[in-house]
């Protein structure tokens, strides 16, 4: 059988995962790159060994020029994911968009219909999903061993400033670390519980420090092409209360800049049992009257090595076999509902209830 043609759309920083994962999977081939940087897109291609004449400056005329392309990865800034993957769509091509989805709900249901219309897939890289993290705590909620979850906590917290480039510019990002971090873990708590519904949402969002120019420590992660004239216009703390349809409350921090310590933990608390990940996974219950503490003999922290080829190779399964995407539209589209509410509510001072 002959080997999918994949095309790229944003050969930044994040779309080197998509292509290693398409490079490590033999079914696929990687065919064709787009970007409107061309130094870079050219760049890439040498990287890849993707021939120089199929390298692209407009993700339409590499659409049009390429008919046998069968699928394609979005990884452009945020503010782009909407036109690139709805044009990818009408063009007949199965599309895996990076997350966040889009800027909010209303473009994020305009690409739900573009994938309906077309019958393609639309796949959301909720990356997290894909975790070996994820997969051993769904093992247990799906067993019951939890019981009900009726209350998560999250934390996604950096600390010396957002990593420059589109990602502190509003215009680009449509936010801060809540649309670029919260979304992971937001997400990962709503995958593990079924993906209930959010009902409402209580949100405080602050931008005190900016982005910490003067900090001579560094920071953990730099986007790429960052200048000295960077904007800085995104919050830099989000948090918020998130009540779902089955009365359940998820409780969400994520930073960029913070006079705190950086951490990312998410904790579950059931009726019969709870977790934590600080990475590794923590069980806490009760066996025969007495209070217990689980932890594994083996490491259970989220190991980054194959995180995205998982999440490249399901894609594959998708488009090849027909396989359920476990990261449909549909989910996309609700996360959007939640950031858009987080931030309105912030906005307002007032909880604010998400309609349909």
């Amino acid at each position: 059988m002959a080997k999918l043609k994949v095309g790229v759309i944003g050969t930044g920083g994040i779309s080197c995962s998509h292509m290693d994962g398409y490079t490590n999977n033999p079914d696929v081939e990687l065919y064709a790159l787009c970007d409107i940087n061309k130094e870079r897109v050219e760049e890439k291609a040498k990287r890849y060994g993707v021939p120089l004449e199929r390298t692209y400056t407009d993700k339409d005329e590499m659409l049009k020029a390429h008919p046998e392309l069968d699928m394609v990865s979005v990884c452009t800034w945020n503010s782009a994911h909407a036109e690139c993957t709805i044009a990818a769509l009408k063009a007949g091509k199965h599309v895996l968009c990076e997350k966040p989805m889009a800027m909010n709900a209303e473009e994020a249901m305009a690409m739900q219909r573009a994938a309906e219309e077309s019958g393609k897939i639309l796949m959301i890289g909720f990356v997290r999903r894909h975790g070996n993290d994820c997969k051993l705590v769904k093992e247990y909620v799906d067993s019951g061993f939890f019981g009900e979850i009726y209350y998560a906590k999250t934390t996604y917290l950096r600390r010396n400033g957002n990593p420059g480039g589109w990602f502190g510019d509003k215009s680009r990002s449509g936010g801060g670390p809540l649309i670029d971090l919260g979304v992971h873990v937001i997400d990962f708590v709503r995958y593990l519980k079924g993906n209930p519904k959010a009902v409402s949402v209580y949100g405080a969002t602050f931008q005190k420090l900016f982005n910490r120019p003067d900090i001579k420590d560094g920071k953990g992660y730099n986007a790429q092409g960052i200048s000295n004239n960077d904007i800085c216009d995104v919050e830099d703390l989000a948090t918020a209360l998130i009540r779902f349809e089955d009365d359940s409350v998820l409780s969400v921090e994520a930073s960029f800049s913070l006079n705190g310590k950086p951490k990312g933990d998410i904790e579950l608390f059931g009726t019969k049992a709870g977790a934590k990940l600080d990475p590794e996974v923590h069980l806490y219950s009760d066996v025969e009257g007495h209070l217990v503490d689980i932890d594994f003999e083996k490491s259970t922290a989220l190991s980054f090595g194959g995180l995205f080829q998982n999440e490249i190779d399901h894609y594959v399964d998708c488009v090849k076999n027909g396989t359920e995407c476990i990261a449909p539209a549909e989910d996309g589209v609700e996360l959007m509902r939640i950031l858009d509410a987080i931030y309105e509510s912030a906005r307002t001072g007032h909880e604010v209830a998400i309609k349909r």
